[in-house]
């Protein structure tokens, strides 16, 4: 059973995504907080797996509960629902490590499938999402061609990354060694000038979505 806490400002919307979950075999909704700074108190107590929460809150927002979890709470992803017109919020959180993000009109089977990813430590990014924050974010170099500066391999994992695989998923699936994708991740990182997994994999979905399929 994986255990979700709920944040969101709204009495409302934090009821309305309790009682989608409620109907979800597998997830348990343990608790709901207001804003940041409660689920903070939360979480030492409830113990949840993955912490979803919305945008923009009063007192301690989306983005700063993702770094103050990062800090305290290291293991634990936090996903962040978030709207069309918020990319300073997609880039701020994704600064602070955000596990991924989607948008509020998620469907009630998509929302669990993002959870239980995030919760395996994939990244989660809805592609409605990655096309409104890289449109106003992305370096314009890395933006125009992002792929044109790989090597062959580093392509291969870079798409692997854009699909949400984990590190040894990749190594399984090129049939190398766990610590030769740590290597290639630790290049990509520094070719396409990201500060984070998540950061890259966002920028790299959006690559893939315009560009062929790398060859394998």
């Amino acid at each position: 059973m994986t255990r979700v806490l709920v944040v969101d400002d709204q009495q409302l919307l934090r009821r309305g995504l309790r009682m989608l979950l409620g109907t979800v075999d597998g997830i348990e909704v343990v608790g709901e907080a207001a804003n940041g700074e409660e689920a903070l108190a939360l979480i030492p107590r409830l113990l949840p797996d993955v912490v979803v929460t919305d945008a923009r809150m009063p007192q301690m927002d989306g983005p700063g509960l993702v770094a103050a979890c990062r800090e305290r709470h290291p293991q634990l992803p936090v996903l962040v629902l978030t709207t069309f017109d918020e990319p300073d919020v997609v880039r701020g959180s994704l600064g602070a490590g955000a596990a991924g993000f989607l948008l509020k009109d998620v469907s009630p089977d998509r929302l669990a499938e993002g959870i239980w990813a995030a919760e395996r430590g994939e990244v989660v990014i809805d592609p409605r999402v990655a096309r409104v924050a890289l449109g106003r974010s992305a370096p314009e170099s890395v933006a125009d061609d992002p792929l044109a500066i790989l090597t062959r391999t580093e392509r291969a994992v870079a798409e692997r990354v854009a699909r949400g695989m984990t590190n040894p998923e990749i190594a399984a699936d090129l049939v190398v060694a766990e610590g030769t994708v740590k290597n290639h991740l630790t290049a990509l990182l520094r070719k396409l000038d990201q500060p984070n997994r998540t950061a890259m994999a966002l920028l790299l979905h959006e690559a893939f979505g315009r560009t062929d399929s790398p060859a394998e």
